[in-house]
């Protein structure tokens, strides 16, 4: 089975999407809902969520796969 790619969240113009392995899974008002909607799909693929912030710098990262060696989240 291929590994699959992380679930990103960002803003785009006016709109914020969500887009996995470079392609755009959905698009959405509010970063509340694409961030919803990408939750939904990490934990169905079993990846990490990524979520940028306006200015395109991460800002948080939740992990839905499985980690041997988990980090300390402090962020939670």
């Amino acid at each position: 089975m291929a590994k699959r790619s992380d679930v990103h969240v960002s803003k785009d113009g006016g709109r914020w999407k969500v887009t996995q392995g470079g392609q755009r899974v959905s698009s959405h008002n509010t970063q509340s809902n694409a961030i919803d909607s990408a939750r939904r799909e990490a934990k169905r693929d079993g990846v990490d969520l990524v979520t940028h912030g306006r200015d395109g710098r991460i800002r948080s990262k939740d992990s839905y796969g499985h980690d041997p060696n988990p980090p300390k989240d402090r962020e939670h």
